[in-house]
């Protein structure tokens, strides 16, 4: 397993802390009170999600073992923040997770679910269009209708930040 020093290098800049407080001593913290290593140990057997190992690879800069590996080792985050109220080290672990995750999607390997999620709020500004059943139940309590959104600006939004060429 080889170190890509850049990588480390931008995932220790991630990490919006103090600049001293950057070193997971692995105590397992993260791992003991994250909901979906709960679950996904569970299910998964010893491949499940673990925050720990991935703080720790990307600490290290073992680029390989985080995008190479089952796509749960990066979208398992469910960024419940969980794991930054109990790192003794202060360490941003969700802020970290969401670095791995853009550069996931950088490299076209985001989960097509997350692409079509995208896509949806980019034609309709929303991420579940309206329904007709729900505006019929809004008239009938009388509730106002619900303003559309300004699609442009959602647009313009996804052009300015260069989210849109990641949608094809």
């Amino acid at each position: 397993m080889s170190i890509d020093f850049e990588f480390r290098k931008l995932v220790m800049d991630h990490h919006i802390g103090s600049d001293l407080i950057k070193y997971c001593y692995q105590c397992s913290r993260c791992a003991d009170n994250c909901p979906v290593t709960r679950v996904s140990f569970d299910f998964y057997g010893t491949s499940g999600y673990n925050p720990r190992s991935n703080i720790l690879n990307a600490l290290l800069g073992y680029k390989d073992a985080i995008f190479d590996a089952d796509p749960l080792v990066i979208w398992g985050c469910t960024v419940c923040d969980t794991c930054d109220e109990v790192c003794p080290q202060n360490i941003e672990l969700t802020e970290i997770f969401t670095f791995l995750k853009n550069e996931s999607v950088k490299k076209g390997n985001a989960p097509e679910y997350l692409i079509e999620q995208a896509k949806a709020i980019c034609d309709s500004a929303k991420a579940i269009p309206s329904q007709p059943a729900i505006e019929r139940r809004r008239e009938q309590l009388g509730l106002p209708s619900i303003v559309a959104p300004n699609v442009e600006e959602v647009q313009t939004l996804f052009k300015n930040i260069g989210s849109d060429k990641y949608l094809d």
